[in-house]
């Protein structure tokens, strides 16, 4: 289960991946750990009114106190994106109501009796990001059907799916190629933009919603819906344990909002305003209110910030169509990943993109010559990838994904294998590399044979992860044709 012994090997610094519910990985747990992102469907086949449980990363169960590696505080920077605001107004400048609908339009789609909410809701938020210029509907049959985790349409599904396909570019594609409701989605469709950027926020973080909104657009977020609430004018209060049933959008709110207007009679004023997948025979002609009080309003929240043209990069190379399905690390804050790519023709790298797995994650990012990197790492000999040049530093305050641009562009032939080299530290985790990980349910479907990923404590010894850990890096590189 792991690699042979190699020459001056760490084995207090064997990589942790941490998996969950599985009976294997505690057998093994004294080797090393595999962590699996929570990511269970609610919905399927019986149920018509389908979400999902919140598929946050959970707190790390297992800490290993060993010494902190000592890092430098590096520059922030901000991952380059051509979403324009919706508004003009500052985001720190919070009013006290907002409606999206008031800048741009906002349609209402019927998901009818498939567990398709989850898509629903998240291309309504990518819909209400885009750029005026490329707007259009977009299509929840193509998402839920042409994604990598190949379940069924009705098997429910969560943000963390929506994210994989996104940023896999598989989509998002136009409603009007691919209508809904047909349980059919044609081949070959292409991308109407490119979603380089989603962040996660705290949770039950009102103000960073807001903002969100305010900034970029809607907000994917989940919620527990009462069958009394599926009637009516839909506004919901919900005070209790039960897990999240739904995932609508936020595209507003009303500090004002009365409290009376809620059946379960919360105990203050104030609430956000959503967008549902159920037609305009639901609530207010397909929108309605969730109470401030609400247990589980804004405990997941997302937000597709990064929205670019689908012309913005020629190739994206990755190993990781599902995504974020699982988090490697050595049981300290720092780790290092790499996943070296074959060039498909003569290019300029331009970016790179990556999870970061918790807030206030900071990085450097390195490229290097593919073929030295393996000679060193097959014939176990050390690879100093902290004597390389620094292409881009800096800080992620939110969790998500990520695109980086390099401050100078690497050349690249035909052919030409090449090192994308990522140094990651982030406070408060063990296992900060995001990976995706091959195990039961629907992630059982992944595809590990497409990668080659690294995973080293100190960036001069290094574990191949597909084989000895059977995961793939989350590790994208973004270039151009050369001439472009």
């Amino acid at each position: 289960m792991r690699s042979r012994r190699r020459k001056k090997r760490r084995y207090s610094r064997l990589p942790v991946v941490a998996v969950i519910l599985t009976a294997a990985v505690a057998a093994l747990a004294a080797l090393y750990t595999v962590r699996q992102k929570p990511m269970d469907l609610a919905g399927g086949e019986k149920q018509s009114l389908v979400g999902k449980e919140s598929s946050e990363p959970e707190e790390q169960k297992a800490e290993q106190k060993q010494k902190e590696p000592v890092l430098e505080t590096m520059r922030a920077t901000e991952a380059v994106q051509e979403t324009e605001p919706v508004t003009e107004q500052d985001p720190a400048e919070l009013p006290s109501s907002y409606d999206i609908r008031d800048h741009r339009t906002v349609t209402v789609s019927d998901q009818g009796d498939l567990g398709t909410c989850w898509a629903f809701a998240a291309l309504k938020a990518v819909e209400t990001s885009m750029p005026g210029s490329m707007a259009v509907p977009l299509s929840a049959d193509h998402m839920s059907i042409h994604n990598s985790f190949r379940i069924s349409q009705n098997s429910g599904g969560d943000y963390s799916m929506a994210m994989a396909y996104l940023l896999a570019w598989q989509g998002p594609v136009p409603e009007t190629e691919d209508p809904y409701g047909d349980s059919t989605s044609p081949d070959g469709l292409e991308p109407v933009c490119h979603v380089q950027e989603i962040r996660i926020l705290p949770g039950k973080d009102y103000d960073a919603v807001k903002r969100a909104v305010l900034r970029y657009g809607g907000v994917q977020t989940s919620i527990y819906l009462p069958s009394e609430n599926r009637g009516g004018d839909g506004n919901v209060c919900y005070k209790g344990s039960e897990e999240p049933n739904h995932d609508t959008v936020i595209i507003g709110w009303d500090d004002a909002y009365p409290r009376e207007r809620f059946s379960s009679a919360p105990e203050s004023d104030g609430a956000f305003l959503c967008v549902n997948s159920w037609g305009e025979s639901f609530g207010d002609g397909g929108f309605f209110h969730v109470s401030y009080e609400d247990s589980r309003i804004a405990e997941s929240g997302i937000t597709y910030c990064g929205i670019e043209s689908a012309e913005n990069y020629d190739q994206n190379y990755q190993s990781d169509l599902c995504g974020w399905t699982g988090q490697m690390g050595f049981g300290e804050p720092e780790a290092w990943m790499t996943n070296v790519y074959t060039a498909k023709s003569d290019e300029t790298l331009e970016a790179v993109g990556f999870y970061a797995t918790a807030p206030d994650t900071e990085y450097e990012v390195y490229v290097f010559e593919g073929d030295s990197f393996r000679e060193h790492v097959e014939n176990n000999e050390k690879f100093q990838t902290d004597s390389g040049k620094v292409l881009a530093s800096g800080v992620l305050t939110d969790t998500g994904f990520y695109t980086v641009s390099l401050e100078k562009p690497w050349i690249l032939d035909a052919g030409e294998i090449f090192a994308v080299t990522v140094r990651i530290r982030t406070q408060g985790m063990t296992q900060p590399v995001a990976v995706e990980y091959a195990g039961s349910g629907r992630t059982g479907n992944v595809d590990i044979s497409d990668g080659e990923g690294y995973i080293s404590f100190d960036g001069s010894v290094w574990e191949r992860t597909e084989t000895s850990k059977g995961c793939n890096v989350c590790l994208k590189a973004y270039s151009r044709k050369k001439g472009k």
